[in-house]
């Protein structure tokens, strides 16, 4: 079941969906890992399961970095502390 490539179309709708309710770049990564499994398996090269999976793993995390490169964190957006408020 794993070998079909709607399950991963599917996963990869399910997680790009859940990531507009989550927003934060997190089921991103992982809804490309998935739609790169699906057409992996689409165009028709055979893998097993364990293929399958190294495949999203590597994908998404790659995608994961791409975009945390691209639409990251902004410059300013984390707020240093210089001075506690108990040091009076």
């Amino acid at each position: 079941m794993i070998h079909l490539w709607w399950i991963w179309a599917s996963a990869a709708v399910l997680l790009l969906v859940l990531e507009m309710f989550a927003p934060g770049f997190i089921f991103l990564g992982f809804g490309l890992g998935a739609a790169a499994v699906s057409i992996w398996l689409l165009v028709g090269y055979a893998a097993g399961w364990p293929w399958l999976v190294l495949i999203f793993a590597v994908v998404s995390l790659l995608s994961w970095i791409a975009l945390r490169q691209l639409v990251g964190v902004r410059k300013g957006q984390v707020k240093l502390w210089e001075r506690d408020i108990n040091e009076d």
